[in-house]
């Protein structure tokens, strides 16, 4: 098991991603803020679906879900029409714009990490991935929000930040 000291930088490491999160926040078209490309990537992985399940996995409040939904049918990239098996819900689902703009993402993406990994291996890249996947499976789902509380009075105690890492788009 890793030392109490491997676990602390363990922990600074991961709040200094946030410059990757910066670094993909810039590339970003104006017009679509990384709430909206969250929702995209997310359609495009797990498919159509209701608003409450797109806010369940997004574990957040229907309305910044609904927030978001709204800003990208505004722009053409999502379209709701309604559930069959309920026509008081809707169905969510990406359009070719959306589409489109996910390949123009994911393009991007792609471009902004071979720059900035350009002196590292396909082996090294591929390692860290496969850890990233790791460390975030052992987290589980990001809908279980239980969060391990330090013991009062230990170090750890009252200074624990917590923070919902998002999902970005994927090339499928």
């Amino acid at each position: 098991m890793a030392a109490q000291r491997q676990y602390a930088e363990l922990a600074r490491q991961l709040t200094a991603l946030g410059a990757v999160k910066r670094g993909l926040a810039r590339i970003m078209p104006a017009e679509c803020p990384t709430g909206s490309a969250v929702v995209l990537g997310l359609l495009q992985r797990h498919g159509e679906m209701r608003m409450s399940r797109l806010a369940e996995l997004l574990a957040v409040d229907m309305s910044v879900t609904s927030r978001h939904v709204a800003h990208a049918v505004e722009r053409g990239w999502l379209e709701r029409s309604p559930d069959p098996a309920d026509k008081r819900s809707r169905i969510l689902r990406l359009t070719p714009e959306g589409h489109g703009l996910l390949d123009e993402l994911a393009a991007r993406t792609t471009a902004m990490f071979a720059r900035k990994l350009d002196d590292w291996s396909d082996d090294e890249v591929g390692q860290l991935s496969a850890m990233l996947e790791r460390l975030r499976g052992s987290f589980s789902d990001c809908r279980d929000r239980q969060y391990d509380t330090p013991p009062a009075g230990s170090a750890a105690a009252g200074e624990a930040s917590y923070t919902r890492t998002e999902d970005l788009p994927a090339r499928t």
